[in-house]
């Protein structure tokens, strides 16, 4: 693995450089912004489909505001080459190649839906790389409702298509007045970006993500003793996705579990719908002591 060259990093994500490392000869594409020094990294592990323009700037650059952030596309999506995998578990190895290219020792979790999948398999796998951890918009290996996420995706593609509308409007938000206001605000921001954007998610990786969702969902209710780690969760009270029951089954099973109350009105993009809120309660949480 080569590490990649440390830089001071520009304060806002939708203007922050786009770079590459490469671990054992695949090239990773990745965005680092905020303060750098001594501090616990914060690495961000995003959703099915996502790519780095799919991150809510409010939310990076709140976060980043007070510590290195760190947005990165899995192998296959994006810019990123190789193939994706179809297990949740093999693209947590990714991550762990990924986090260990930069050297660092000790890292937080952000995982949002997919992600946050993957941030339990590291945490769970992982004890002495990984501090903290939140979890949003996601559940645990055999959780209720997991499994349909595929039939769900599809179907608010097609009805995207015919309406001409983004899915995650549906996917998303609530199908409510202030829902779809706020499912309008989120896409203007992820439009800020005009320059150097990401090449968007292939088919092929698509559907190996699909695959690794389902196999999630289709697993024995998890061993979540096994993660010792503080753990934020959150999300919105009307998650379709991941039904919301999951995120109240994550924290009362978490040994070390703190729910945020669950977002009114929101739904699977809750931290982004909230976004003043989310940041100012996860920033408490990843700067809280002690760290261990």
């Amino acid at each position: 693995m080569n590490a990649p060259r440390s830089s001071p990093a520009l304060s806002s994500y939708k203007d922050v450089t786009t770079r590459s490392v490469s671990v054992r000869g695949v090239d990773f594409v990745y965005r680092r912004l905020g303060p750098e020094g001594d501090g616990v990294p914060l690495i961000l592990l995003h959703h099915l489909t996502a790519v780095l323009d799919n991150w809510d700037p409010r939310v990076v650059d709140g976060l980043a505001a007070r510590r290195r952030v760190i947005a990165f596309d899995h192998r296959g999506v994006g810019a990123s080459g190789g193939s994706t995998p179809d297990t949740i578990e093999a693209m947590a190895r990714d991550a762990v190649l990924f986090i260990r290219a930069f050297g660092f020792e000790r890292v937080d979790l952000l995982g949002l839906s997919m992600g946050g999948f993957i941030a339990q398999v590291i945490a769970a796998e992982e004890p002495q790389l990984v501090r903290r951890v939140v979890l949003a918009g996601t559940g645990p290996a055999g959780g209720p409702g997991i499994d349909k996420i595929t039939a769900l995706t599809l179907r608010d593609i097609l009805k995207g298509f015919l309406t001409r509308k983004d899915p995650k409007e549906f996917l998303f938000f609530t199908d409510t007045e202030h829902g779809r206001s706020e499912a309008r605000a989120f896409l203007e921001r992820l439009r800020e970006r005009t320059d150097h954007r990401d090449k968007a998610v292939s088919l092929t990786s698509f559907r190996a993500q699909l695959k690794a969702i389902h196999r999630w969902g289709l697993q024995p209710p998890a061993d979540l003793s096994r993660i010792h780690q503080p753990v934020l969760v959150a999300n919105g009270e009307s998650d379709r996705m991941v039904p919301s029951e999951n995120t109240l089954d994550l924290a009362a099973r978490l040994p070390r579990g703190e729910l945020v109350p669950l977002y009114p009105d929101a739904g699977h993009g809750g931290i982004f719908q909230y976004h003043d809120e989310f940041v100012t309660r996860a920033r408490a949480f990843l700067e809280a002591q002690p760290d261990d």
